[in-house]
């Protein structure tokens, strides 16, 4: 036999065009209006996106006051990386062309742990047929010394060969590849 009460039917179908009512105003009050402007897209993102101050810059603004650390970097291995990745933000020291901030140097073990960002065995950044990468501790057993040792003992953290061939060519040795 076929039941005539089809009450729970219309009770769901009643449910799902409430659902849906809702849904789409919802929809069309918490789009916000620039919404679809340039495409699927919030057209005033662009424009908040150009107001947000600028945290992070170029080499180029650091070595027009550090030109000794610029010497120094640009003429060795660590050349393409950035000063923030081991000083910070350059909005953290300059604001509107002005010192506003001290930014960290780096002493003891805090050098070797910078260091240890790349130069860690777990964490190659490349292929080492790719770039040749110094790791720990193996870099430190290699050359005989103590594993506790810090990096800035043996190196200069802008250009790490630095004293290292300075000190081949008093005694007349020629750099290692």
């Amino acid at each position: 036999m076929k039941s005539s009460n089809y009450s729970h039917v219309i009770r769901i179908v009643l449910g799902i065009v409430a659902l849906a009512f809702l849904g789409f105003i919802g929809k069309t009050v918490l789009t916000p209006k620039s919404f679809g402007t340039y495409g699927h897209y919030r057209a005033d993102a662009i424009e908040e996106e150009a107001n947000i101050e600028i945290r992070h810059w170029t080499n180029a603004p650091c070595f027009s006051c550090h030109a000794y650390e610029a010497n120094i970097h640009l003429n060795g291995r660590h050349k393409t990386i950035s000063c923030e990745f081991c000083h910070g933000p350059y909005a953290d020291h300059i604001t509107n062309g002005k010192k506003t901030g001290t930014l960290s140097v780096k002493r003891g073990e805090e050098i070797k742990t910078l260091c240890l960002r790349c130069h860690n065995r777990a964490i190659q950044a490349r292929p080492e047929a790719v770039i040749k990468t110094v790791t720990m501790p193996e870099h430190l057993e290699s050359q005989k010394v103590k594993v506790t040792h810090i990096c800035n003992q043996c190196h200069n953290q802008h250009a790490p060969l630095k004293y290292i061939n300075r000190a081949q060519e008093i005694v007349g040795m020629q750099e290692k590849s």
